[in-house]
């Protein structure tokens, strides 16, 4: 198996790892806010894997439990960014005229303004909370996939079979769903696992400035937030959820590329162009 092969291992590894143990945790009895002030700042133990943090919790537990806010926000973001971003991309790109100048001058605009600023500024005026946070994150990070449909949809509309369906009478939509979505796909699915890692980015970075997920909720960007204080005491606590943030970014993204390189060429060869 040749090297390009072999970089799939990892992050399909990994993200296999970190949906197995938020899978897992669903059905096991633990306390993530178990508070145990004997202990604190307790260093890798047999008791404590991870060690503690300043009031004595098992950070072990409170990196797994932070692990699984992350990816529930990454992964309903990514949703919400997917579905506008489609949308917008699909209408744009086969409607043309006014109509895609208004809606990529809008994309223009949004894009222009950095996301930090945007979601910063909205994560402000909302109520801190999950929900909160996935539709910021989700209403803000739409941009990109919006162009990448686009793109690809302009140069689909002027496939032949795109052209002969127009021409004996198929409706817009229908030419939509058989021809455009299914060769958009592979677009699709890239911009979603690039989306999620993102997300979980966008997410850190709120809860890093103390914009994220509300206490006694943690999430890996909230963890790193809190681990500033202690530093010299406790290292271990900004390293752990760093590494995992950067390894999650690092898996997905390299994921969604893996997927559009085996799709592209099932594209050539016409397996799902829908023809």
């Amino acid at each position: 198996m040749g090297k390009k092969n072999r970089g799939i291992y990892l992050p399909v590894i990994f993200i296999s790892i970190i949906i197995l143990i938020n899978i897992i945790l669903i059905f096991v009895d633990l306390d993530p806010d178990k508070i145990d002030v004997s202990n604190k700042l307790q260093g890798f133990s047999s008791e404590h894997f991870f060690g503690t943090d300043e009031m004595g919790r098992d950070y072990l537990v409170r990196v797994l439990y932070g692990g699984r806010i992350s990816l529930i926000v990454g992964v309903l973001a990514m949703v919400t960014s997917i579905i506008i971003g489609v949308i917008i991309g699909l209408i744009s790109g086969y409607a043309g005229g006014f109509i895609d100048s208004f809606f990529m001058r809008t994309v223009d605009v949004l894009s222009a303004i950095p996301w930090i600023i945007l979601v910063t500024v909205f994560g402000v005026v909302f109520k801190r909370g999950l929900i909160s946070i996935i539709l910021v994150i989700g209403f803000f990070s739409w941009m990109e996939t919006a162009r990448l449909v686009r793109t690809e949809v302009l140069t689909l509309k002027e496939r032949d079979y795109v052209k002969y369906a127009k021409f004996i009478g198929e409706k817009n939509y229908l030419i939509i769903l058989k021809h455009i979505i299914i060769n958009v796909f592979p677009t699709i699915i890239t911009s979603a696992t690039s989306t999620i890692a993102g997300a979980i980015m966008m997410e850190s970075s709120l809860s890093f400035l103390g914009l994220g997920v509300a206490a006694p909720m943690s999430s890996w960007g909230s963890l790193l937030q809190n681990s500033q204080k202690y530093l010299q005491k406790a290292p271990y606590m900004a390293v752990i959820p760093g590494i995992l943030i950067i390894l999650t970014i690092y898996s997905f993204n390299k994921l969604g590329n893996i997927v559009k390189d085996r799709m592209d060429p099932m594209m050539q060869r016409g397996e799902i162009n829908g023809k």
